[in-house]
C-alpha cells in the first residue's frame, strides 16, 4: 500500500507565503510524476503544477510565477511553495503521484493524498 500525506496548509493574508509538503509512504522503488492539484469550492478538480523524477516542471498559467514546485526523489518528497498569495488561490490542495512502483514491480495507479486546506483571507 503507498499513501500520500500532506501538510503545510493554513490561513494566510494575500500577499503572504505557504509551503506545503507531501511524502510519499509505504512500499516504494519508484515515483513516476508528483504534482500538486486544488479543487475550490463548487468547482472542479484542477492541475496546480507537476514534476518528473528528473525535475522538469509544469505549472497552470494562473499560478506562473508565484508558485514553485520541488522534489526530494531520496524522500518521496514534493513540495509547493507558494508565494503572492491571492484569495482566488483559495482551495483543498490535493499532492497526487501518477504512478508509484513497489520493489516488487507492482504499480498503484492515480494516488492521491486526502487534501490540506489552503485560505487566503484578510
Amino acid at each position: 500500500q503507498v499513501q500520500l500525506v500532506e501538510s503545510g496548509g493554513g490561513l494566510v493574508q494575500p500577499g503572504g507565503s505557504l509551503r506545503l509538503s507531501c511524502a510519499a509512504s509505504g512500499s516504494i522503488f519508484s515515483i513516476n510524476v508528483m504534482g500538486w492539484y486544488r479543487q475550490a469550492p463548487g468547482k472542479q478538480r484542477d492541475l496546480v503544477a507537476t514534476i518528473t523524477g528528473g525535475g522538469r516542471t509544469n505549472y497552470a498559467d494562473s499560478v506562473k510565477g508565484r508558485f514553485t514546485i520541488s522534489r526530494d526523489n531520496a524522500r518521496n518528497t514534493v513540495y509547493l511553495q507558494m508565494n503572492s498569495l491571492i484569495p482566488e488561490d483559495t482551495a483543498v490542495y490535493y499532492c497526487n503521484a501518477d504512478w508509484v512502483v513497489t520493489p516488487r514491480g507492482y504499480k498503484y495507479f492515480g494516488v492521491w493524498g486526502q487534501g490540506t486546506l489552503v485560505t487566503v483571507s484578510s
